[in-house]
């Protein structure tokens, strides 16, 4: 700052992760957009919060706002296990050392700054903060907890992808206008305020919630629905005492101008220099060889945060955008000629949405995918099999692998599973000819040459009634792309490996389960190392299920293993 000749930021940025100046890391992407607005911005990475507070006073106050995330993680499954011990290491933090942010980052960071600076907004913002923005389930304490708002002290929550919200937020601190009209905020507000609300959708208190689970999943399902609005939906009241959290709804889906926009910003792509000698940020090695293409996932897995933060409804990069991307990579002086993931939250969604828009907003189904393949999707593989082309042609790239998880999915028939219950047609026309001859060609364009001889899926379990509180497609449809996999391998003489990922103890899942699972895969000659056993993370359908014992849309009882012993024997029967 005294280098610039600043007496004050105007905003300061607060993050318990190692600041990594990179398009994939959430506090660079808001720091650059505020710099693009002509603001003074700061950032304060994994302050210490344990000694006299010094380190959030080095740089004063901001003159406009304190922006604080946990970081690119929860920061409670970033610190503990599904058996809830103690991890030993973080990725996001150089040298990988635990230990560098606190749990419950976001609520511990907002206090510290109240205390120190009473009259200076703080806007929370990340994954930790969204998806608490409501009552929610913390496994880690067992209960309900009201919304981060209420313990935190924060001013606000900018809710979702931020992008456009710190933008406006920001214009609205330097003009004097109110925050609470801006879209994707959160805020507590009073009687008087809601009285004035035009017809919000009022959630059952958290109180209620609290003493009846049966309240906490209808809230649940009214907060889902409304989330998967393609256009901005209504405002969501929740009671709390005496005073009320309100959520506004979220902006329109972003354009692609303003995704490239986001992407092209002047980022060094690299950690700060303050961590030369403090060894390298794993999570910044995993990622900096890497190109992000899309958000957004419309599969709705019920244990999956990514449609309940980034959204439903993809948003594509552009080519251009894209290619650009690609070339400032090959000049990076760590680029090799490999790019290590040319994907997003899934490898294979890029461009892909409803044909009929009109339709997707008279749908509420929180996925495209299951119970059945929604016939007004269009899953055309091929403008995804040109962009890869273009990028391989690019100087410099000697070969671009998918690292990302592909919904095979996708591939499958249109036609109902039997274990499906009944689902009104979503409308919209069938397989066109060019997308199903798609399928194959991309499976085998992928297989051939984009992977390192590990191709990565998910087909989470293999039992049915799993699969279905999983929001998962049958195992019928990894036993195909098992088929089609091998039939690939087989006729190039490979030896690439399918590496599939299970859950254990997931709502539902009994060992039994487990059991009849390692039965299967040992069938196909599968290696079942990659697992992991489920932990509920907030504002998810499965963690709803497992503090209810109930599915909230249809009210069923299911089985739910709580006992750790249990729990680990589960997990177990990957290892036999």
């Amino acid at each position: 700052m005294a280098a610039r000749g600043w007496e004050a930021a105007d905003v300061i940025l607060v993050t318990g992760d190692a600041y990594v100046d990179h398009p994939s890391c959430g506090v660079a992407v808001i720091g650059r957009l505020l710099e693009a607005e002509g603001l003074r911005v700061a950032i304060l990475p994994q302050p210490n919060w344990r000694d006299d507070l010094r380190d959030f006073k080095k740089l004063g106050a901001p003159r406009l706002f304190f922006g604080v995330t946990a970081g690119a993680m929860d920061s409670m499954v970033n610190h503990y296990t599904a058996a809830k011990r103690l991890r030993s290491d973080d990725a996001y933090t150089a040298g990988g050392k635990a230990g560098f942010r606190p749990d419950r980052a976001a609520t511990v960071y907002s206090k510290i700054l109240k205390s120190l600076y009473p009259s200076v907004p703080v806007i929370l913002g990340g994954i930790e903060a969204s998806l608490r923005r409501l009552t929610h389930y913390d496994y880690w304490d067992d209960k309900l907890h009201p919304s981060i708002l209420v313990d935190s002290g924060a001013d606000i929550i900018s809710y979702g992808m931020g992008e456009e919200a710190i933008v406006d937020i920001a214009r609205v601190f330097r003009n004097g206008d109110s925050l609470r009209e801006l879209p994707q905020v959160a805020f507590m507000a009073d009687a008087d305020y809601v009285e004035k609300l035009t017809e919000p959708i009022l959630l059952h208190p958290h109180e209620e919630c609290v003493a009846d689970g049966g309240k906490f999943g209808e809230n649940f399902v009214r907060i889902e629905t409304e989330s998967n609005l393609p256009e901005p939906g209504r405002i969501i009241v929740e009671p709390f005492g005496a005073q009320f959290v309100v959520v506004n709804p979220p902006y329109p889906l972003m354009s692609t101008e303003t995704l490239d926009r986001t992407a092209e910003l002047p980022y060094t792509r690299q950690p700060h220099p303050r961590y030369a000698k403090k060894g390298d940020i794993p999570a910044w090695m995993m990622i900096r060889n890497s190109v992000n293409i899309h958000r957004g996932c419309f599969g709705g897995c019920s244990f999956c945060t990514i449609s309940a933060h980034q959204g439903k409804f993809i948003v594509s990069r552009s080519v251009e955008s894209v290619l650009g991307e690609v070339r400032r990579l090959t000049e990076m002086p760590y680029f090799r000629g490999n790019i290590s993931d040319l994907g997003g939250p899934s490898a294979n969604m890029w461009q892909m949405g409803g044909r009929d828009v009109a339709l997707c907003g008279r749908c509420k189904r929180p996925s495209c995918l299951t119970p059945r393949i929604c016939p007004n999707l269009d899953r055309n593989h091929a403008p995804l099999l040109d962009l890869y082309a273009a990028v391989g042609a690019i100087p410099g790239v000697k070969k671009s692998y998918i690292g990302s998880g592909i919904r095979y999915d996708l591939f499958q028939s249109r036609a109902t599973p039997k274990f499906s219950p009944p689902d009104p047609p979503a409308g919209g026309a069938d397989d066109s000819q060019s997308e199903s001859k798609s399928f194959p060609a991309y499976l085998r364009e992928v297989i051939l040459h984009h992977t390192s001889g590990r191709l990565k899926v998910a087909p989470e379990h293999t039992e049915e009634h799993v699969l279905r509180a999983m929001r998962k497609p049958p195992w019928s449809t990894f036993e195909q792309l098992h088929r089609d996999f091998r039939r690939i391998v087989d006729d190039a003489g490979l030896k690439t490996q399918i590496v599939p990922y299970f859950i254990s103890s997931h709502p539902g899942c009994t060992e039994g389960d487990m059991r009849a699972l390692a039965q299967k895969t040992r069938q196909l000659h599968l290696r079942t190392e990659q697992v992991q056993d489920f932990t509920p993370t907030p504002m998810t359908l499965a963690s709803v299920m497992f503090h209810t014992g109930r599915d909230p849309y249809t009210g069923r009882k299911m089985f739910v293993e709580r006992n750790p012993e249990r729990k680990k024997r589960q997990k177990s029967w990957f290892l036999k």
